[in-house]
């Protein structure tokens, strides 16, 4: 078993050597919960977990925490315009982020940080840097000296020089350098704070990443992964202050996922394009955005619209499909032993790719592509009538392994009696209306939940088959 990953740090794919053997500690950045999560809040969510499934899969203990950023402008701004208090528009909102992921099949971290319960914990932090000199207070903020840290601009490739052009003191800060950063804010009238040594005020955003890292994975950490976006300036900020503070390498491996566009535009509040998922799972199916989302490589940007989307949910269709006829022929299926190593060496074969392909820098798209082929073998010996047991055995295992890798759902859902009714009666309608296509697509999708029409005098009667 040799992983490869893409290292942001080092610019190159290389073997993944954890710090403790057999375990993995990973930290993902999590949303700001200021409102229902977007898109691209879901791509991370989506393959993170997804690369946490995979590593588990091959065998390591994986401790995977993810924060909650439940404090800062857009939050305070949030509660001001509905009313509220900061604490109770976050926990709402970090309810729907669970909600949401959980319907994309992305499983809960091990632990979900909040800033808000850690804030003892981030002035200890900052306490700490301002006595080694990488920090100084001042006007009641506290900002981080950029310069003196000799690192500052590995992760993003900068030289301190390239980053001092377009740097800026902006209005109300009293730093000493434009490249300095905030640790702690002041407080302004009316805002929620806390104590510190340099009077009330809230932690700045970088900081809190590194403090709740360090308290939950220890100094240095083996992945710290996040979208794109957050390379710079959150996580070189992160790296500066980690690294100040312990002179430990703070994380091995830095993962970055890219960006979203929708229908070839950079998703934006400005342009009217920004996709909540909260809005998009009422009408599609979980599960197709992130059959979507897998089906490009995490470090590429995906282009989003409804007719790539819709192709994604007839292409995830055809898989559950091909699973469940084999699912269906194995109850009728026999022992036999006679002439299947032919078979069963072809899904060994079909497995042992998609695992290389998964270890190859987590490349979903390829991987997916070989789901297809296991399903093209199944359906080609579903059409010669084979009913070996041990065969349709290793296909269902081998469908359910990798859909578990990919974070999918495999097994169709059963149909409530209700529910079927209701699609025979949709389907009766359809066919007084003349729409035959959408009758003829119920018909076939009851036909694929191996549902049995019969035609009697006194109208249609359906049965399981």
């Amino acid at each position: 078993m040799s992983v490869k990953l893409y290292n942001t740090l080092t610019r190159k794919k290389e073997t993944f050597i954890p710090i403790e053997e057999g375990k993995v500690k990973m930290y993902v950045c999590g949303p700001t919960v200021y409102n229902y999560i977007h898109i691209g809040n879901a791509r991370p969510a989506i393959v993170f977990d997804t690369v946490r499934r995979h590593l588990q899969y091959r065998g390591y203990d994986v401790m995977y925490v993810s924060n909650f950023t439940d404090v800062d402008d857009k939050l305070i701004r949030a509660a001001n315009e509905l009313g509220e208090e900061v604490p109770a528009v976050a926990e709402r909102f970090i309810e729907a982020y669970f909600e949401d992921t959980e319907a994309l099949g992305c499983q809960r971290a091990d632990v979900h940080p909040r800033v808000t319960e850690n804030i003892e914990l981030i002035v200890a932090f900052i306490s700490e840097l301002v006595n080694k000199g990488f920090a100084y207070e001042s006007g009641g903020d506290v900002y981080y000296r950029t310069r003196k840290f000799d690192g500052y601009g590995k992760l993003s490739h900068q030289s301190i020089d390239e980053l001092k052009v377009g740097a800026r003191i902006g209005a109300g800060e009293k730093k000493d350098d434009a490249l300095d950063f905030v640790l702690w804010k002041a407080a302004k009238e009316g805002e929620i704070s806390w104590s510190s040594p340099w009077g009330e005020g809230r932690p700045g955003w970088h900081i809190e990443c590194s403090a709740m890292a360090r308290k939950y994975l220890g100094d240095s950490i083996d992945i710290h992964a996040g979208g794109q976006d957050l390379a710079f300036p959150h996580h070189e900020n992160e790296i500066a202050q980690s690294e100040a503070l312990t002179e430990k390498p703070f994380a091995r491996y830095w993962l970055h996922n890219g960006y979203i566009n929708i229908d070839n535009e950079k998703m934006s509040k400005s342009l009217g394009n920004f996709v909540l998922v909260h809005d998009i799972i009422k009408e599609v199916d979980p599960q197709v955005l992130r059959f979507f989302m897998l089906s490009v490589h995490y470090r590429n940007p995906v282009n989003y619209n409804r007719e790539l989307l819709d192709s994604a949910a007839a292409s995830l269709d055809r898989l559950k499909i091909a699973y469940d006829n084999v699912k269906h022929r194995k109850a009728s299926s026999t022992d036999l032993t006679e002439n299947n190593d032919q078979w069963l060496e072809k899904i060994e074969a079909h497995h042992t790719r998609f695992l290389q392909e998964m270890d190859d820098d987590f490349n979903t798209a390829n991987a997916i592509s070989v789901l297809f082929d296991l399903s093209k073998d199944a359906n080609v010996y579903l059409l010669e009538d084979h009913t070996a047991t041990a065969v349709l055995d290793a296909f269902l295992s081998k469908f359910e392994d990798m859909f578990f890798v990919l974070g999918l759902q495999v097994k169709q859902e059963e149909l409530l009696d209700e529910d079927i009714d209701a699609l025979i009666q949709e389907r009766n309608e359809a066919r007084k209306n003349r729409d035959f296509a959408r009758a003829d697509s119920i018909r076939d999708q009851l036909k694929d939940m191996n549902i049995i029409l019969e035609d009697t005098a006194q109208g249609i009667r359906w049965r399981r088959g």
